[in-house]
Formats: C-alpha cells, sequence, structure tokens
C-alpha cells in the first residue's frame, strides 16, 4: 500500500513550505507531490529548495493555472502513474493534520472495496469543529446552499440531522469538503476525477456526483480531526468577496447545467437569485463598516 500526498500551490509557497516540512517525516507517506498551477511569484524556488531537501517531494509545474480541479487532477494522475501510489491524499496546504489520522483514513480504503473517498472531521479556525458531509442537493437546495441568510433559515433541510452522526465513528456522505480527503488513486481517475470545466468552488459536488454515479461510496470520520485555517489560501488569489462570490456564481450555473440538466428558465432564475446574495454580501459589509444604508 503506497501513500501520496498532492498539495496545490499557487502564489502561496510560504504556506505550503509549512504544511510539507510537517508531513516529510511521516512514515504513512512514500510521496508527496507539490503541483504548482503556474504562479507569478517566485514559487518556483520555494518548491525546488523544498524538493532538494526531502527525497519523497516531486514537483510539478503547469503551464496555466486552470483552477483547483485541473491542478488536483494532474496531481493524482502524477501519484498513480508516476509514483505508483494507491491512495492519494488531497489537501490545501493551510490545513494541519496528523499521521495517525492519515492512517486511518487509509485504513478504510483498504477494508472497503466500493469507498472511494474517505475524510476526517474538520476543525475550522473561525467556526469549531464541523459535520463537513453533506447530502447531495437538487436544483433548489443549491440555490438555498449559496445566500447568507436563506442556508441559515433552510440549513435543517440542507445537511444531515444530528442523529446521522450521534454515536458513530464513521458515517457515509454524499459530499465532503475538500480542504482535506483521501482517495483511491485509480478509482478517483476511472470516475473521471474533478470537471475541469469548473475554475473554483462547487467541486464537492462534482466529484460526489461522479463517484455515486460509478457505484462509489464517501465516508466522514468522526474519530479523528484536522483543523483548517479558513480559506487561506483563496483569500490570498482572490481579495475580495464579491469576486469569490463570481466565480461560486459561475461555478454553481456550469453544475446547474452540466450535472442537474437545469433549461434556460432555471438558469434564469438562479441568476436573479444570485443578483439577491450580492445584495446581501453588499448590506453586511456596509454594515460591518458602519456605513448603514446610505
Amino acid at each position: 500500500m503506497k501513500i501520496s500526498a498532492v498539495i496545490l500551490n499557487y502564489n502561496d509557497a510560504d504556506t505550503v513550505k509549512t504544511l510539507t516540512e510537517e508531513i516529510c517525516g511521516y512514515k504513512q507517506l512514500d510521496s508527496i507531490i507539490l503541483v504548482d498551477n503556474h504562479s507569478t511569484d517566485d514559487s518556483k524556488m520555494v518548491l525546488k529548495e523544498l524538493e532538494a531537501a526531502c527525497e519523497k517531494i516531486h514537483t510539478l509545474f503547469l503551464d496555466f493555472n486552470g483552477g483547483y480541479g485541473t491542478g488536483n487532477n494532474a496531481g493524482v494522475r502524477y501519484a498513480v502513474e508516476k509514483c505508483q501510489a494507491d491512495y492519494v491524499l488531497i489537501s490545501n496546504p493551510d490545513v494541519v493534520f496528523s499521521e495517525e489520522c492519515l492512517k486511518k483514513m487509509a485504513g478504510v480504503l483498504e477494508r472497503h472495496e466500493d469507498v472511494a473517498v474517505v475524510t476526517a472531521q474538520m476543525e475550522d479556525a473561525h467556526y469549531g469543529t464541523q459535520k463537513n458531509g453533506w447530502p447531495l442537493h437538487g436544483f433548489v437546495g443549491e440555490l438555498l446552499s449559496m445566500g447568507p441568510v436563506s442556508r441559515r433559515i433552510f440549513g435543517s433541510f440542507l445537511k444531515y440531522p444530528e442523529s446521522y452522526f450521534k454515536n458513530k465513528k464513521a458515517v457515509f456522505a454524499d459530499a465532503v469538503h475538500g480542504s482535506l480527503l483521501m482517495v483511491d488513486g485509480r478509482k478517483f481517475l476511472d470516475c473521471g476525477g474533478y470537471d475541469e470545466g469548473i475554475f473554483l468552488y462547487q467541486e464537492e459536488a462534482v466529484l460526489g456526483k461522479r463517484l455515486k454515479n460509478y457505484g462509489f461510496k464517501t465516508v466522514l470520520l468522526l474519530n479523528c480531526t484536522y483543523r483548517h485555517e479558513h480559506s487561506v489560501s483563496i483569500s490570498k488569489s482572490f481579495k475580495g468577496q464579491l469576486e469569490r462570490q463570481r466565480l461560486r456564481e459561475n461555478s454553481v450555473l456550469y453544475y446547474l447545467e452540466h450535472y442537474l440538466k437545469a433549461g434556460k428558465i432555471k438558469k434564469a432564475i438562479a441568476r436573479l437569485w444570485f443578483l439577491g446574495i450580492r445584495m446581501e454580501i453588499r448590506a453586511a459589509s456596509m454594515i460591518k463598516k458602519g456605513e448603514g444604508w446610505k
């Protein structure tokens, strides 16, 4: 059983370096693939220095920035084809996880042939311990889950009930948070991996859909955790909340069309819904700045 880790970088080599230096000594990891998504800073030099310092590390420099899915697909492909990895940990740079947690995730994949993805419970720096697994939604559910107000009002309909997790060490989930997950490398590639038509956001739902179509399952472990420094890498690349919102809207529209088969009318409804969300974001921003409703 060989395990690789894939860490995606875009103009955030210092964060990548912190994680890589922490996990390079993990005996469970046979290789670490650092994928650079065509950074525009000095990332190449930093990543090359890391590669020279640890024999486990491989660097992969892409010719263009195709987004989260493109970068991680390339890393998983390299891990399976070049490093002969059985299981691949897909990790954001802004996470912290133990070797024991890594071992538990790999153990699930080793014991259960129908499981293709495993993750641990996420501890978020802002929101505490979370149930980072959720059911896939239909058209209405996707829209409700986007709105800052609507997802709070209808939250109980958009996630698994607390009883689903009570007194359990692990549960199945349709989709899990993309900041840290371990995949069976061959199954991941067989089902198509991430959809490279999406640059950022909505990757979890896409992967969940693709896995279900192939009859594979996803497991959320409740007996181990990892820490996520909430969107550190994304926030460095996309400073404004509205800029990130527009990226999310493009991804959701793509998902609605290609995976939920939404037609022109539903997509028009979605665009109107997005306008309302932008108004919510602007209003919240003004209130935060003390500007009121001027």
